[in-house]
């Protein structure tokens, strides 16, 4: 697996945004320029490339709990933060059970998830207006939401796989910024990390019924194709846009990822690829202190 050497399939989605493909030391991860750009945020979303796991956690694992040696995770998560310019420490981990809930972050939660254990439980969205404070999400097919509020200077970064999705989790991540910071969606960039694609994810008629009762006047249409029989192929991608669009992000400000998990099963962790048998990618997102 050489860093920038390996071949990626890329897709085509509404708004895509090509992914930059960036290397700090053994470390390959991936940007949105769309994010760069606001100059407020730091960020990245890993690949399976410059970590030290090994055997199906190779290389970059981040999670604790699915196997892999603790030692291998913990130098990879000081591997990001290498790469971030920021502590092990200064990270705040999710708690992901397909929820909809979203938790404010302040520098009391510093460290949580990595370096102390959590105290909460089923999050799967994280906000702050705190610089220091990275915010950490994780993923293997699931799609990573990240929201900039370039008024309020605020963050969040939610994990939504399909429960969340029907649930909105875009939309009650910008309710939850709306409550703690006065975020508008007219002011806010959004992006759709890479997740599996709407040509590879089959899903069974009982998530397309869950779908159509969520997107309703024609939408659900556009997000599911039938299959045959009882499956449908279900575009995450397109639904999240949905999501963010229908709660006034304007189109301009959302980026789709054109990358994967599942057609780069060598290059991202895909649980339906890998039956199951893989480690997590991670999303980070951090404020930048404004310039004087």
């Amino acid at each position: 697996m050489d860093r920038l050497g390996m071949k990626i399939k890329r897709k085509n989605a509404a708004n895509e945004q090509g992914m930059k493909r960036n290397v700090s030391g053994e470390m390959e991860y991936l940007t949105f320029p769309a994010l760069e750009e606001t100059g407020m945020v730091r960020h990245l979303f890993t690949t399976r490339l410059g970590g030290v796991s090994g055997g199906m956690f190779a290389s970059m694992n981040l999670s604790y709990n699915r196997g892999d040696d603790r030692e291998a995770v913990d130098e990879n998560f000081r591997r990001v933060a290498q790469a971030l310019g920021c502590g092990v420490g200064d990270f705040v981990c999710s708690d992901q059970t397909h929820t909809t809930n979203v938790r404010k972050v302040t520098k009391a939660d510093r460290g949580k998830g990595v370096v102390t254990a959590k105290d909460y439980t089923d999050v799967d969205g994280l906000i702050t207006n705190e610089p220091g404070i990275v915010l950490a999400t994780f993923y293997a097919d699931c799609v990573p939401l990240y929201l900039v509020d370039t008024k309020h200077r605020a963050i969040g970064l939610s994990h939504s796989g399909w429960r969340g999705t029907v649930g909105h989790m875009g939309a009650c991540t910008l309710e939850a910024m709306k409550e703690a910071y006065g975020t508008q969606a007219g002011d806010v960039v959004a992006a759709i990390g890479p997740s599996i694609c709407g040509d590879c994810y089959e899903v069974s008629s009982d998530v397309a019924q869950q779908f159509a009762g969520a997107f309703p006047n024609g939408l659900a249409e556009q997000v599911l194709t039938p299959k045959g029989g009882d499956k449908y192929l279900l575009d995450l991608w397109k639904a999240n846009y949905f999501v963010f669009l229908q709660a006034g992000v304007p189109k301009e400000h959302i980026y789709v990822t054109d990358l994967c998990t599942c057609c780069n099963p060598d290059y991202l962790f895909s649980h339906r690829a890998s039956k199951g048998k893989r480690g997590n990618l991670g999303a980070f997102f951090g404020l930048e202190k404004e310039q004087n």
